[in-house]
């Protein structure tokens, strides 16, 4: 048997005339029905369009681009390297983006000006719609300015230039979901471990933990700051049950400044023979599942609905896309909490 066979030819591509012949019209009726334009009955239309699906036909992304004035495309920026926070908003984006056929651009610009910069210059050659522009923290910018270019920017998850559309989650609004959920409890010395004084975060989740114990008429201890790891969460522990237990001041119950620390606060406190959630009920911050599923017990955490955020960004480039104005500003949409067995649901919950 031979063994040089020549390999099939490729297939060309469909063309508009082909579709045109097919559907029994020219080749202008057949653009015209493909890019929803000019005047036509619906039976025609839709009897293009079923033809073009047919036969396989795929239209020239370029032409439509220059045509409509339009690349559908979007860049989406961050520094956020390892993706914790751009990955599930890119998602949200992504969702909001497809049913209008646009596609999205994920570019890390680390802390990196210069390669920020490159990043930028090369979506504006591409003729990107827009530009999606997140990070890793909300009270930084990226490393470029974004401020003056000729396409709309959105900012979501990182702080926004003045006069621009921002998105952010409610962290205060994320804290009291935790505090009060740990009143609904019974729970009533309540201590915050959190991460380092330099997070705007750590200041606003402080000042929602402080106001919801002293609404209840709960005792209000000073919030610990460190930094975001197991290893502070497991110090933490230290300072606050080290010499306390025979004075009736240990906490039963800690909220943690995310899930890295609210999992060394459930080491640590396993590691001196307290029961969680028997003993001390404990919530993390970020729903970061992949952390929160694998603590054991498995751990409740207040989830900062990233993907929702992003669909949001989304949807508000696209209306800036299209010609409609939105006035300038910061959004802040609200956390949930999800509930595992770190420590547990209030009576009818």
């Amino acid at each position: 048997m031979s063994s040089d066979a020549s390999p099939a030819p490729a297939k060309t591509p469909v063309t508009l005339r082909e579709v045109a012949a097919s559907a029994g019209v020219s080749v202008a009726t057949a653009s015209k029905a493909l890019n929803g334009q000019g005047r036509m009955t619906v039976e025609t239309r839709e009897r293009i369009r079923e033809t073009a699906q047919r036969l396989g036909f795929r239209p020239n992304s370029l032409a439509q681009s220059l045509l409509r004035k339009r690349s559908f495309t979007v860049g989406l920026l961050t520094n956020d390297t390892y993706g914790r926070f751009s990955l599930p908003l890119m998602s949200g984006v992504s969702d909001a983006l497809v049913d209008a056929g646009v596609s999205v651009f994920l570019c890390n610009v680390e802390d990196d000006m210069r390669l920020a910069q490159l990043h930028v210059e090369a979506m504006l050659d591409k003729r990107v719609d827009g530009i999606i522009a997140t990070g890793k923290r909300i009270d930084r910018h990226l490393p470029v300015d974004l401020a003056n270019l000729r396409i709309p920017v959105i900012y979501a998850f990182t702080q926004p230039d003045p006069d621009a559309v921002g998105f952010e989650s409610d962290d205060a609004g994320g804290a009291r979901l935790a505090v009060e959920h740990f009143c609904r409890l019974g729970r009533k010395r309540i201590a915050h471990v959190t991460g380092p004084a330099s997070f705007a975060v750590v200041h606003e989740r402080a000042r929602a933990y402080r106001e919801v114990l002293a609404e209840h008429g709960l005792p209000v201890a000073e919030s610990l700051l460190g930094a975001w790891s197991e290893a502070w969460g497991h110090e933490a522990v230290g300072k606050l049950f080290d010499g306390r237990a025979g004075r009736g001041e240990v906490p039963d119950a800690v909220f943690c400044g995310n899930d890295q620390i609210a999992r060394g606060v459930i080491d640590a406190l396993r590691e001196r023979g307290i029961s969680v959630p028997d003993d001390v009920g404990v919530i993390g911050f970020d729903n970061w599942e992949i952390v929160a599923e694998a603590t054991r017990p498995p751990l409740t955490s207040v989830d900062m609905n990233l993907s929702a955020l992003g669909r949001e960004a989304g949807l508000a480039l696209l209306s800036l896309v299209g010609g409609q104005p939105a006035a300038p500003g910061i959004r802040k949409l609200p956390c949930r909490l999800v509930v595992r067995q770190s420590c547990g649901r209030p009576p009818g919950g």
